[in-house]
C-alpha cells in the first residue's frame, strides 16, 4: 500500500501548478494533504475512485486538511480534544479494519514563538490521541509536523537553534512521541542520510541550493515495523514550498 502526504500550501494554487499530474501519476492508496487554505465549496476535485474527507478551518484561507482514500473507512473523525475548540481544521482520523490513518497539520509556533505555549499543549493532546488509538490497532500518522527533530534534519542547525520548528521544546515533544511507541519511517530506512528535506523557504535560490528542513513525516506504530517497505521524499516535485513524501507499507 502506498500513502502520500503533502503540505500543498493552498490546494487551489497547487492544482494550478500541477498537483493533479502528480496525484494521478503516483496512484496512492491514501493521499493526505495539509494547509488546504479554503472553505467548503471553493474547489471541486474530480478524483475518480477516491473517497474525499475535508476538514476546513473557520478562518478563511487558513490551515485545513484533507484525505483522499481508495478504500472507504469504517469511521471518520475530525479534530482532537483540546481545552479550547478545535477550529483550525488540523486533524482527520480514518479508521480501517486493521489500522488508523491520522493526517495532521501541526500549529507553527510563529517566528517570535508567541504560539509556542499553545503548540506544546497541542503536542500533548495529539500524543494522547495517538496513544489511545494505538491501544486498539496500529496507527499511521502523517503530515506537516512543523519540527526538525535532529540536526541532521535541516541544512543549517546551529544558526536555527531555538527558532520556531527547532526549539528544544518542540524537538523534545517529538522525542516523547516516538518513545511512546512510534517510528520515524524515513529514519528507520535512512538513519544517516543528509541533505534530503521536505520544506524550503520561498527566498531567492533557497530551494535551488537545497537549504531546507525535513518537517514532514510518516510516523508509524512500533508494531508495524516488520510491515514497512520503504519511505520516500519526492524533493523534485514542485507546486508548494513543501514536497510530497511517501510511505510503502504491507497492510490490508
Amino acid at each position: 500500500m502506498k500513502l502520500v502526504s503533502w503540505n500543498v500550501n493552498g490546494i487551489r494554487a497547487c492544482v494550478r501548478k500541477g498537483f493533479l499530474d502528480y496525484f494521478n501519476h503516483i496512484d496512492a492508496d491514501i493521499f493526505c494533504i495539509q494547509e488546504t487554505k479554503l472553505q467548503e465549496g471553493q474547489i471541486t476535485l474530480e478524483l475518480n475512485g477516491y473517497h474525499q474527507y475535508w476538514n476546513y478551518a473557520e478562518r478563511k484561507g487558513y490551515s485545513g486538511t484533507a484525505i483522499f482514500s481508495k478504500k472507504e473507512p469504517l469511521a471518520v473523525t475530525y479534530g482532537i480534544e483540546l481545552a479550547e475548540p478545535d477550529t483550525e481544521g488540523r486533524v482527520i482520523t480514518l479508521e480501517f479494519a486493521n489500522y488508523y490513518v491520522v493526517n495532521v497539520y501541526t500549529p507553527n509556533s510563529k517566528r517570535d514563538l508567541t504560539r509556542l505555549d499553545y503548540r506544546l499543549v497541542w503536542e500533548d493532546a495529539m500524543k494522547e490521541h495517538l496513544i489511545k488509538l494505538n491501544q486498539h490497532k496500529p496507527v499511521i500518522f502523517c503530515g506537516d509536523l512543523n519540527v526538525a527533530h535532529h540536526e541532521i534534519d535541516l541544512k543549517n542547525p546551529k544558526p536555527n537553534l531555538g527558532n520556531s520548528g527547532f526549539t528544544f521544546e518542540e524537538r523534545n515533544k517529538m522525542t516523547e512521541l516516538l518513545e511512546a511507541g512510534f517510528i520515524d519511517s524515513f529514519r528507520y530506512f535512512y538513519p544517516d542520510r543528509t541533505d534530503v528535506y521536505t520544506w524550503w523557504s520561498y527566498m531567492s535560490k533557497v530551494r535551488e541550493r537545497n537549504i531546507g528542513w525535513r518537517i514532514d513525516y510518516f510516523l508509524v506504530s512500533d508494531n508495524l515495523k516488520e510491515n514497512l517497505k520503504d519511505a520516500h521524499i519526492h524533493y523534485d516535485i514542485l507546486g508548494s514550498d513543501h514536497c510530497p513524501i511517501m510511505l510503502e507499507v504491507d497492510i490490508d
